[in-house]
Parts: C-alpha cells; structure tokens; sequence
C-alpha cells in the first residue's frame, strides 16, 4: 500500500525539474554542436587561403565548400534509422572521436581530392552527430526546458562557427600552410567533447519504447533520483525507423514540413556563410574581412536572442515570422541599394534573424515524430537540409562568377520564400506537447506552461 502511494507522488519523466545530470546532458550536446560549427565554418576562410597553395578553380572551390555537407547528407540519412534501431548513445558517445582524428588528418593533405575526401569523412560523421545529439538530448530533457537546452546548442553551434571565422582570421597571416593549421585545430574541441560524453546514458524513452524498462528504471535512479516515475511510453515489436511509416499518411506531411523548413534554413546559411568575404566583396564592401566577422558576430548574437524567445513564441509563428522577414531582407541586398556600410549592416540584420530562427533547427524536427521514428525524422530532416545546402554551397560561387552576386542572392529570397509558405500551410504548433503524445489525440491534453 505504502510503496502504491509513493509511486502515485513520482514526478513524471517528462516534467522533472532541472538537476545536475541536466547540466552535464547540456555541456555533452552543446560541445558536439560547437565542435560541428567549427569544422564546417572553417572551410570558408581555409579554402579561400589555399586556393593558391592548391591551385583551386572555382568548381574545386564549390565542390571543397560543399564536401562535409555531402558527407552530412549520407551521414544523416544512415544513421537516422540506425539511431532508431540500436539506440542513440553509442553514436552520440563516440562520434567526436572520430571527427577529431579526421580533422587531423586534413593537415596533412597535399592535393585537393585529398581535402576532398577527408572533408566528405568528416561530414558524415557530423551527420551522424546532428542527428544522435538531437534526439539524445530532447528525450533527456524536461519538457519545461527542452525549448532552452536545445537552444543552447543551436547558440554553441554559432559559437563554434563564429570561433571558426576567428580562428581563421587569427592564422590566415601565419604563412603559405594557414590553412592547414585551420582545419587541424578542429581536432581539439571534439577530442575534449568526446571525454564529456562517455557519462551520458542511453534515452530511457528509448528504452521503455523497446519494452527494457528495468535498463530505463536504473539510468532514471542513477541520473535523476528516485522520485522520478518511468516514462509513460507503450512498449513495441515495431521495428523503429521504417521509412515507410515516415512516409505513412500519418507521418508524411509531418517530414515534408521538417525536410523543407529545415533546407529552406540553411541554404542562404551555408551558402553566404561559406563565400561571405568573396561577396561582400562583389556587393562593394571595401573590408571584407571586417564586414563578414560583423557577420559572424551577429549569428552569434542572433542564436542568444532566439534562446530568449524561444518559449515565449509560438513555434509555428517563430517559423513563418522569420522566413519573411530574411527574404525581404536579402531582397534589398539583391536590389544593390546600398553602399559599403549599407551592405554591411542589412547582412547583419539578416545573421541576427537567420541565426534567431536557426534555434528551431534544433528542437522542431524531433518535436514532429515519435520516439520510435524521431532519430529517423530527424536524419531525414537533416539529410535533406544538406543536401539542398551542399548543391547551394557547390553552384553559388558558379551563378556569382557568370550571372553576379544579385542573381544568387534572388535566388536565396526565393527559397526563404518558399520556406515562409510551406509552413504556413502545413507547419503543426509542437510547443509544450509531451514527448509520448506526438501526432496522438493525447496532444490537446493539459500540459505545463513555459517558465
């Protein structure tokens, strides 16, 4: 009778207060994040310094700026349901180790295709991080601060772009082999993070999916304490990750919205990101240098104040909201309306709302699916954002080079474009939804309200 009454006052999983593992859950994913923005930021200022060095055309350019997302893509799409199958940990605990060993292994190339190969390694492992790290950490965190610690990654990922284009300012002066110094360094942040993460345990959500509730019931014990009750997830023979019932009827509209917001995201992110100094300096801005770590500065800036609304917004309007807004912003950019410190101030207005909106990367895909299909959702999610970056990245120094910097940036207003209307018409509200109720009738049921 006694222990019916104490488990009738367990906290439930999803609605536990914030405590100390969530600290360390926090510190593991924002690490991995911060290692991913780093090795895919460098590549823009390390490129352009080895282009002479390697003797890069143009294409050489595009197709080095686009490899780690290539990489990204298949790393993404493979892992999803691999995730979904044999569990999340193993891959989030140990992929930074091998992203750190390939990172190394860049400072020793001496022709491009060795770049290039070493450079489609390393985003696959990447793809492999984006997609364990996010499901990892939403279904160990409070549903009260899930909305926060995934957006402290989305600001550690800035960060570690932003410290990229640092790095690389710092050493581009230090000789013919700069470049190879910037690539290398990437091994040092994710050796430190792969340390960090060997603590975390597997999703209990994952596990009591899988029908091992006393595995879920000890992590719960060891990490969260005993006043904390098992998730309340039913138990399945289903094989996680089927592709054919993410595409089900049920799910379908759910991974087209995740696929197309998310590509519609970064394609302007990538692609400006990784040419930034080359276009400033066809839109006239005489220090390219300065304006593109502006540029940076705002991301960054952009990922804090995201974390800020975050809760306070619904998703669906941060999403919409967002989208219309860079459009119209790089739509007076392509208009060529502005002399050099014009140029310089509406790219940064337009980092500060990219980088606010790019916080919702990080928490809406797997807010859109299951436990036994969110790993898939999101590889799927992730796979197609890279994809549709990787083309962007390869064709913009190509369209820049034969059509001019205007024609590029219209056809970056058209994809944000379409971004703002697909969610308009399809994008769920996924804001304070249990993690065990998604896509059931469960959602409308009372839930907490943000802090």
């Amino acid at each position: 009778m006694m222990s019916t009454i104490a488990a009738s006052k367990q906290i439930p999983f999803e609605e536990v207060g914030f405590r100390p593992f969530h600290y360390r859950l926090g510190a593991a994913g924002c690490g991995g994040q911060f290692a991913d923005g780093f090795e895919l930021g460098i590549i823009g200022i390390a490129v352009a310094i080895a282009a002479g060095p390697l003797q890069l055309s143009a294409l050489q350019m595009g197709m080095l700026g686009a490899a780690a997302l290539v990489g990204l893509f298949v790393g993404a799409i493979v892992t999803g349901t691999i995730a979904d199958r044999i569990g999340r940990r193993m891959i989030f605990g140990y992929d930074m180790l091998f992203a750190a060993l390939i990172s190394g292994l860049q400072f020793f190339a001496t022709e491009a295709w060795h770049l290039l190969v070493l450079r489609l390694m390393l985003g696959f492992i990447l793809g492999a991080d984006y997609v364990a790290s996010k499901s990892l950490v939403t279904e160990l965190s409070p549903m009260k601060y899930r909305g926060r610690l995934l957006s402290l990654m989305a600001i550690a990922w800035a960060g570690g772009y932003t410290a990229a284009y640092l790095a690389g300012f710092a050493m581009r002066d230090t000789g013919p082999d700069a470049w190879r110094y910037m690539l290398a360094v990437g091994a040092v942040p994710a050796l430190c993070i792969f340390v960090l993460r060997l603590a975390i345990p597997e999703s209990p959500l994952w596990l009591v999916k899988k029908g091992r509730n006393e595995e879920a019931r000890k992590i719960i014990l060891q990490k969260l304490g005993p006043d904390v009750a098992l998730p309340t997830v039913t138990a399945t023979q289903q094989k996680g990750g089927q592709w054919a019932e993410l595409f089900s009827t049920k799910w379908r509209k759910r991974a087209a919205v995740g696929g197309i917001f998310y590509v519609c995201q970064v394609v302007p992110y990538f692609a400006l990101g990784t040419f930034l100094p080359k276009i400033m300096e066809s839109l006239g801005v005489g220090d390219k240098f300065t304006g593109s770590l502006i540029y940076n500065a705002m991301l960054m800036a952009g990922a804090v104040i995201g974390m800020l609304l975050i809760d306070k917004i619904p998703r669906r309007v941060f999403l919409i909201t967002t989208f219309f807004i860079g459009a119209g912003l790089l739509a007076l950019l392509a208009a060529n309306l502005f002399g050099s410190t014009g140029v310089v101030i509406v790219f940064a207005l337009f980092a500060l709302t990219l980088s606010a909106a790019a916080n919702l990367e990080f928490m809406y895909p797997p807010e859109l699916f299951p436990t036994h299909l969110r790993a898939t959702g999101v590889g799927f999610a992730t796979a197609v954002s890279r994809f549709g970056s990787a083309v962007s990245t390869f064709l913009l120094p190509l369209i820049v080079q034969h059509y001019g910097v205007s024609s590029a940036l219209g056809a970056c207003v058209v994809v944000m474009l379409i971004g703002g209307v697909v969610c308009q018409i399809w994008a769920p509200e996924t804001g304070n939804v249990h993690l065990d109720a998604v896509g059931e009738e469960q959602d409308a049921r009372p839930v907490l309200s943000p802090a």
